[in-house]
């Protein structure tokens, strides 16, 4: 892939960015930054929340994966509607009454101080990693097709990429966000629909109804699994898909931030549904190009990759045209830094709301400063730990990585559970030591749970059971 044609695609790219964070914060405030002026349009935080939804871990990952679990994927996503369902009525009416900036405050009312830090805590770090892990493999990428060919470090392309998500976010905050959320979304779902387009093609396939023909007649396409000792099992894969998308959607200020800048709650109700369906439909069609993907290297006799994370990747810069794959970059960018950006901005409000407190303790003029102070230090922090991430170099332990940050979950599960479900009272100052047992106490589980329970297999569901220790912890240590 000729890497100048790159150079010129991704500038443009961050051009476009650059001209949407000018115009979106023009006459922006400290609270433009933190909530939008809450007058975002319904429609536009829903098309926007697809793109922040899926990383590139998730447009690299996702087709790959069907040569080892067929659509099983699909499970999950299912699971996801009847979260995304618990999120819009039960969730975001609680935010909207309490008419909250950061979410975690909840808890502050509910228990307490040590309890409200405890959330936050637990945020921070679950998206301070997760966020860099994602950025780090599409840096990686990009490293491999343009950074190397220009002779240009690492860690320089990494500062470079990072500064950029800075500049284009630093003053116009969430409001910026939403807008370029929109944008990156829209390349990331062309990138797919053209990916599938090509693919299809090349095989031969006439048309859109053939082509879903084709997919469905694979044994590829297989979407349940109905052995209760597998991970890919059909009610663990549920179950897990609404869990997951209840904490990693509903008790995560990057995603809540969003929905909580649209004008009231009816407005809000109403991108969650629109959002929900899109989703189901955008996962279908990441599946379906997967097995598209396996058909064409078994028509053109390529070797599979030993990782099927670098299918997707290798066929887009070795073997599609280089209009496919500029596409491919496309995608990929858009995919990673809608993630990024919004993510950057979260970590910023969470900090001055739930740590410093910055409305509390500040005059007007000092909390600009502190604001700027603290996106710029998050910023550092995540380029450190992507060279951490690249120091280590080594997938078991990058793979370790996300399941530790899926872990930092289960207590904020078990917190808001607890907050919503009973009406009790807890020893607050404990909150912290049982927000730090239970991921530990489900891990040691996990590791043991086919000599414990007969062979079971635990697979995202352990998220549950990480939940489920720490409601009963809050159970025990409940005031009389």
């Amino acid at each position: 892939m000729d890497s100048n044609l790159v150079l010129i695609v991704i500038t443009t790219y961050f051009g476009l960015l650059f001209v949407i964070s000018w115009l979106t914060s023009r006459k922006v405030t400290d609270e433009t930054f933190f909530t939008g002026d809450r007058q975002s349009p319904w429609f536009l935080v829903a098309f926007g929340m697809i793109g922040a939804s899926l990383s590139g871990v998730t447009f690299i990952s996702v087709p790959g994966e069907v040569g080892n679990t067929n659509f099983y994927y699909f499970q999950v996503v299912l699971g996801y509607t009847l979260g995304y369902l618990v999120i819009a009525k039960v969730l975001l009416p609680l935010y909207y009454r309490l008419n909250l900036v950061s979410i975690y405050a909840f808890l502050e009312d509910r228990f307490g101080f040590w309890s409200y830090k405890t959330g936050a805590f637990f945020f921070i770090l679950s998206r301070t990693l997760g966020s860099s892990m994602r950025v780090f493999l599409v840096a990686g990428v990009l490293q491999l097709i343009l950074f190397d060919q220009w002779g240009i470090p690492f860690w320089v392309s990494v500062l470079i990429t990072v500064s950029l998500i800075w500049l284009y976010t630093h003053k116009g905050g969430i409001k910026t966000v939403v807008w370029t959320d929109t944008l990156q979304t829209f390349f990331m779902l062309s990138a797919v629909g053209v990916s599938i387009y090509l693919v299809s093609k090349d095989l031969g396939i006439a048309g859109f109804t053939d082509m879903i023909s084709e997919v469905s007649l694979d044994p590829r396409s297989d979407i349940f699994d109905w052995d209760w000792r597998s991970n890919t099992n059909f009610f663990k894969q549920f179950a897990s898909g609404a869990f997951i998308t209840i904490v990693m959607t509903g008790l995560d200020q990057d995603m809540m931030q969003k929905n909580l800048t649209c004008k009231n709650l009816g407005e809000a109700q109403k991108n969650m549904f629109w959002f929900t369906i899109i989703l189901v439909f955008v996962n279908l069609f990441f599946l379906a190009l997967g097995v598209l993907l396996y058909l064409y290297v078994e028509a053109n006799g390529i070797q599979i990759p030993l990782r099927s994370d670098d299918l997707y990747p290798m066929l887009a810069t070795q073997n599609f045209s280089a209009f496919a794959g500029i596409i491919f970059v496309l995608g990929i960018t858009a995919a990673a830094y809608s993630s990024a950006d919004s993510t950057l901005t979260a970590l910023t409000t969470s900090f001055c709301y739930d740590f410093l407190e910055i409305e509390k303790n500040y005059e007007r003029a000092r909390q600009t400063r502190i604001r700027k102070t603290v996106h710029l230090a998050f910023t550092a922090l995540m380029f450190l730990v992507i060279l951490v991430f690249r120091w280590i170099n080594d997938q078991s332990v990058i793979n370790a990585v996300f399941i530790i940050a899926g872990y930092t979950y289960g207590p904020l599960l078990g917190l808001y559970a607890f907050g919503l479900f009973t009406q009790w009272k807890v020893k607050d100052k404990w909150v912290p030591y049982l927000a730090l047992s239970a991921p530990i106490i489900a891990f040691v589980i996990d590791k043991n749970s086919e000599v414990l329970l007969g062979g079971y297999k635990f697979g995202f569901e352990i998220l549950i059971l990480n939940g489920l220790l720490m409601f009963v912890g809050l159970f025990l240590i409940r005031e009389k």
